[in-house]
């Protein structure tokens, strides 16, 4: 079979898996009319695809550092080694992470509309930007001997701004559908968000991997930007950020500002309330440590098969080939696992499926550390993801409206997914920190960072954060959010 069938045969068969779970999704009838239904599936399909392509324009960055990792800097050594990119990443997380103090905000004034649409384009003058600085490096064009002299701190520059515009992703979709979900169709929805992270990860990897093999290394970053304007002119047609404003009737909500009218709080006011508000902050601090461990597997596991593959022989292996495919069922199977059992195994509380998919992964980063150099290890950290894409759908994209309530989603979801993205900062300027370090030899890798046994410090940091969330976990297994009444 020629190998661009064998690819399409993945992508249909994905597409038809990802039908099916949402068409076997459980219902919950609240009396909807099939108007309204139609007009919500229209509403959130063009905003969830945006948000899932906004994904591709995020990790394309780790697809093209096994391009550019080959590449020699100027003085020695790699031009995008694991030190290199955890340090970009790094401060792009950082920037990610505190964005949500001013999207937080923007978000709850103007919509998530607005912000769908701001971080559509944003995002994709960023990857624009990337495309001609390494159109440049790669061609010896205009400005490449600056580049190749300041490499890092111009990408990191560039990635830093494409980071602060893909924030305005998770506030402007969970926003948007706090007002045309009711509290208790949000596990469903909590599943739906999985699924869009997933594909947004598949998307990234696999059609990322795609793109770089067989077109080349510029197009990485310039076809995700072609598809978010593409997608930034349907949101402007579809999208809207409440029933009212698509021609329908408003719906009870039953969150915690359900019933509320009148002008709305300050934000300031908003983020004390957030900060004390302990269920909030317990949440926050969960993701916090999935922001961690989620990338931690994401973004190092086919670096560490790739650099180790002499020892390991990982590179031949399923997982390694359809990376971006087995993290997409993952997280589509932990988000449709997650929902489904918060709203009719659980009254619609997320802390128990919290602290079962967190048992999940603890166990899993402990295994991770006796198994890590043997196959066993691309199944487990798939598995693993699956928990914590779980996890991260249900908190971030559910709990964030639950607990903020429509009016407030968008500063809870920013800082719930603020906290998400300080603790991937910390892993990725931990790994930059603790990882072995590429050297070039005509053109291969080769020393330490080729001997598996020096990789030990991957699994080991993910331990304590496995524990700590499940620590976390338990202490809101019972929350639910108190309605605000006016029914």
């Amino acid at each position: 079979m020629p190998a661009w069938l064998s690819e399409l045969t993945w992508i249909v068969l994905l597409l038809v898996v990802v039908g099916l779970v949402l068409a076997r999704l459980p219902k919950i009838e609240l009396g909807h009319s099939d108007a309204f239904l139609r007009r919500r599936r229209w509403n959130w399909l063009p905003l969830g695809l945006t948000y899932a392509f906004l994904y591709m324009g995020r990790y394309n960055l780790t697809v093209a550092k096994s391009a550019f990792e080959n590449l020699p800097a100027i003085g020695g050594g790699s031009m995008m080694g694991n030190n290199a990119f955890g340090l970009i990443f790094g401060v792009g997380t950082v920037v990610y992470g505190f964005s949500f103090i001013i999207n937080g905000p923007l978000t709850d004034r103007l919509g998530g509309r607005f912000s769908i649409l701001a971080g559509a384009m944003g995002a994709a003058a960023a990857n624009i930007v990337m495309g001609l600085i390494t159109w440049s490096l790669l061609k010896s064009g205009p400005g490449s001997a600056f580049f190749a002299a300041h490499f890092v701190a111009v990408f990191a520059v560039i990635y830093a701004i494409n980071m602060y515009f893909q924030s305005f992703g998770a506030v402007a979709i969970v926003k948007v559908n706090a007002s045309w979900f009711h509290v208790r169709e949000r596990g469903v929805f909590g599943a739906i968000f999985g699924i869009l992270i997933s594909l947004g990860i598949y998307f990234a990897y696999d059609w990322g991997n795609l793109i770089l093999k067989h077109a080349g290394l510029i197009w990485v970053f310039f076809v995700p930007a072609a598809v978010l304007l593409v997608l930034w002119v349907i949101d402007v047609l579809r999208v809207r950020d409440t029933p009212a404003e698509a021609g329908l009737q408003n719906i009870v909500l039953g969150d915690a500002t359900d019933g509320q009218t009148g002008p709305g709080m300050h934000p300031g006011r908003v983020f004390v309330l957030m900060l004390r508000n302990p269920v909030i902050m317990t949440i926050a601090g969960i993701e916090f440590c999935s922001g961690f461990l989620r990338q931690a597997i994401m973004q190092w596991f086919r670096t560490f098969a790739k650099q180790t593959d002499g020892a390991l022989g990982l590179k031949s292996s399923l997982v390694y080939e359809h990376w971006g495919l087995l993290l997409c069922v993952a997280g589509i199977t932990g988000g449709v696992v997650a929902g489904t059992i918060s709203d009719h195994l659980f009254q619609s509380r997320r802390g128990p499926v919290a602290g079962f998919l967190y048992a999940m992964l603890l166990v899993g980063a402990v295994v991770l550390v006796f198994t890590y150099q043997t196959p066993f290890v691309g199944w487990l950290v798939v598995l693993m993801s699956m928990a914590v894409i779980g996890v991260h759908g249900m908190l971030s994209g559910t709990a964030s409206m639950d607990f903020g309530g429509a009016r407030n989603a968008g500063v809870a979801v920013g800082l719930i997914d603020g906290f998400v993205y300080l603790g991937t900062a910390v892993m990725s300027f931990t790994y930059a920190k603790v990882l072995p370090r590429e050297q070039l030899a005509d053109g291969r890798i080769v020393g330490a960072v080729t001997e598996p046994g020096n990789w030990i410090a991957w699994p080991l940091a993910m331990v304590p954060l496995a524990l700590i969330g499940f620590a976390l976990s338990l202490r809101v297994w019972n929350a639910k959010p108190k309605s605000g009444g006016g029914h």
